[in-house]
């Protein structure tokens, strides 16, 4: 990839989307704190509240750090389909 190509694909916004990338560090930054916030930086509201209510409702019995870590794996790690066109 030249110089070039990496200016356009930053101004497209591609560095922002994909595992590593600084979204998803974010996305797995704010899962760490609260367990689905990331999910819902990243748009997946579904995802998101199941896990804000597993991990609130497995705390009770001490298991809510399972969600928890899984919250922020999957933030971190997630890619977005690729649009065709």
């Amino acid at each position: 990839m030249t110089v070039g190509e990496r200016s356009i694909n930053s101004r497209n916004g591609d560095d922002m989307t994909g595992q590593g990338s600084t979204g998803n560090v974010i996305a797995a930054l704010a899962s760490f704190f609260i367990p689905g916030l990331g999910q819902l930086l990243q748009g997946r509201l579904l995802i998101a509240i199941i896990q804000f209510v597993l991990a609130g409702i497995l705390w009770v019995f001490l298991l809510g750090w399972v969600i928890h870590l899984w919250s922020i794996l999957d933030a971190a790690l997630w890619k977005p389909k690729k649009s065709q066109g």
